[in-house]
């Protein structure tokens, strides 16, 4: 799983052009929005969709249970992992 979050950091950082942030700066268990990474929902939006193409699976984007997902890069992750197409 620990490989997985580091791909999921370097995804954020990628799509959403990150330059000053590296994966070592992004906590595995902070938020993603408002107080941690501070992400706002264009930045969701296009993380999702980035998700969705690298890791091939499906997200709805007025679930609740989605937006759960985004909490953190490890919920993420583990989204990811028990989702993804093999």
């Amino acid at each position: 799983m620990q490989q997985l979050e580091e791909e999921v950091k370097q995804v954020i950082i990628d799509v959403l052009q990150l330059e000053d942030i590296t994966p070592a700066d992004i906590v595995s268990d902070a938020p993603l929005f408002v107080d941690g990474l501070g992400l706002d929902s264009i930045d969701a939006l296009e993380l999702g969709v980035a998700i969705q193409k690298r890791y091939g699976i499906s997200l709805s984007a007025d679930s609740t249970e989605t937006r759960n997902h985004f909490a953190s890069v490890r919920t993420l992750a583990a989204m990811i992992a028990s989702n993804r197409k093999k």
